[in-house]
């Protein structure tokens, strides 16, 4: 079964388990639904990692691992210097293990090289936690390296293939497929991590990112990771297609979320919160929400970066008042520049010097034609200017008439003004350890999103007939769509961590289709697809087992 979090109460359109589309249409704007669907950070994360205990490291690992290797459920590792996994080797991580990494080995990371795989799957109760080897109070940014994944995906670097920044040129640090990219190429996958107090500096400029993914393909599984104080960017993809969901980036140094070299996948639902006194020196970089670039020189090589994005939340460095004194190197929620063809949907971008940044005549050209997008976000509480051009004019009443309307013609909102002007778009945004990212009642965030959009619609399920949905002991149960022709989605919201038998019966009570049996539940919402092509028109009834007993809800199927 697979697992996905998403708004039950308030979504329009649902993906199917055996469906193309990538993104799930939802009517609210922002990462969170309203509540009284949990905000699918709930269990997981850890919004104060300096005084996490995390216990006494029972295994060490250095070098390389060639081999097929498991850690085991109940293992601390101290991982000590650059951690290779090569060979085509396959590396699982059991749910619950903790990696603590050494800070006084220089450079330790864990580097997944082309053609091996990472199995790191975690639960919602039980996540992976990659973290600095320091005592609780002593943890800072840049103790550790952070974790690498390199693909065979395409890139648009000359030839195909390049080395990833901040390690030693060689074969293992190689990412990309060449002149025959794979971009169905599977790197494992990674669910239910965290990843904390990385970017080790290995030289000038030489930092590595919290997840840092080089090339790599959508056959990879990337979802619910949180990183956290890194040192550099948050995550960072240099080409590859690899799709995402549910991700955090939490009080890191530079960057949240950084593309380059041609990347084309796709991600919905990112959290990103600032802290005022971490940025990058601005001698050096500025700090951004989003930073995207085409390549470092802004050529027209392809693939040109093209990814898209939906539903975003960041709360920026002011948190709630523009007067706050942050660090010098803060500047933009989004800054597209370098002949980047990003496209950005439904997102919320709060608290930042300024908005979103067409920078650079490429850019400025993209977004005019429509091949870089930016639509329906919500720009708020920012301290100079919601929008900018590369020549530094404001949209609004200063600016030039084109770039305006290209704005608003974007369906996007600028909400200017200090609190409580822009503070009611969510509940508890500036509470670390115990905040609350979904919109008020009132919010602007609640409606206005859209997947129409040429970019986006082929990728998502517009379909809005019938979601039915019934609440059990268990939790959420629904289908979708209700009635069904040849396919269904059941959507549980399970309470908790679970088994489930799973089966369809006809209206005189006789099994005529037999789900799963044992099917693992996890707790927050799960989707399996029911084919129910073969049967006939009528009422039927899915029944879930469980431990918390017999659930049903009804199935119309009309062809």
């Amino acid at each position: 079964m697979k697992k996905i979090l998403f708004s039950v109460l308030a979504l329009v359109g649902l993906t199917t388990a055996s469906a193309q589309p990538f993104f799930n249409q939802t009517t609210f704007r922002g990462a969170f639904a309203p509540a009284p669907t949990p905000m699918w950070t709930q269990g997981w994360t850890e919004w104060d990692p300096q005084n996490a205990n995390y216990g006494v490291p029972t295994a060490t690992v250095t070098g390389t691992i060639s081999a097929n290797t498991t850690w085991s459920s109940g293992t601390t590792v101290l991982l000590q210097g650059p951690v290779y996994v090569t060979n085509n080797s396959t590396l699982t991580i059991a749910p619950g293990v903790v990696i603590r990494c050494s800070k006084a080995v220089a450079g330790s990371a864990l580097i997944i090289t082309r053609g091996s795989v990472i199995n790191a799957a975690g639960t919602s109760t039980a996540p992976i936690v990659f973290t600095s080897d320091q005592a609780a109070g002593a943890r800072a940014v840049g103790d550790w390296g952070g974790v690498i994944v390199l693909g065979n995906a395409a890139l648009n670097f000359t030839t195909g293939v390049n080395n990833i920044e901040g390690l030693p040129v060689s074969p293992n640090s190689q990412y990309g497929g060449g002149s025959t990219p794979n971009n169905n190429d599977n790197s494992g996958t990674l669910r239910y991590v965290r990843i904390e107090y990385g970017g080790y500096v290995y030289g000038q400029n030489q930092e590595i990112n919290g997840l840092t993914l080089g090339a790599v393909g959508k056959g990879t599984t990337l979802e619910y990771i949180q990183t956290s104080f890194t040192n550099d960017d948050a995550f960072e993809w240099f080409g590859g297609n690899v799709n995402a969901k549910w991700l955090v980036s939490y009080r890191n140094l530079d960057d949240d979320f950084d593309t380059d070299n041609g990347y084309s996948g796709n991600v919905q639902y990112g959290l990103i919160v600032r802290d005022p006194n971490l940025a990058d020196n601005p001698s050096v970089s500025t700090s951004e929400g989003f930073e995207s670039d085409n390549d470092a020189n802004g050529t027209t090589a392809s693939p040109l970066t093209s990814g898209v994005f939906s539903n975003i939340t960041m709360i920026g460095p002011y948190r709630g008042t523009t007067t706050n004194a942050i660090a010098a190197g803060y500047r933009r929620a989004v800054r597209l520049r370098r002949n980047t063809n990003l496209k950005v949907y439904n997102s919320i971008f709060m608290d930042t010097q300024r908005g979103v940044h067409i920078d650079g005549s490429l850019c400025e050209t993209s977004a005019g034609n429509g091949n870089l997008k930016f639509k329906n976000n919500v720009i708020a509480g920012m301290a100079q200017r919601a929008v900018e051009q590369n020549t530094n004019n404001t949209f609004g009443t200063n600016a030039g008439a084109t770039t305006a309307s290209w704005f608003t013609a974007n369906s996007n909102d600028s909400i200017h003004g200090s609190m409580p002007s822009f503070s009611v778009i969510l509940i508890t945004p500036y509470n670390y350890t115990s905040p609350d990212y979904r919109p008020t009642g009132t919010s602007i965030a609640l409606s206005s999103a859209s997947f129409t959009d040429a970019a986006i619609a082929p990728l998502t399920n517009t379909s809005t007939v019938g979601f039915t949905e019934v609440k059990k002991e268990l939790g959420y149960i629904a289908l979708y769509p209700n009635p069904a022709s040849d396919v269904t989605s059941l959507i549980i919201t399970s309470n908790f961590d679970t088994k489930a038998d799973i089966n369809v019966y006809d209206i005189t009570g006789k099994n005529v289709l037999t789900i799963s049996k044992n099917e693992e539940l996890f707790q927050g919402i799960n989707e399996l697809s029911i084919n129910t092509s073969k049967l006939t028109n009528g009422v039927y009834f899915v029944t879930l087992n469980t431990v918390a007993g017999k659930e049903t809800v009804k199935l119309i199927v009309n062809k």
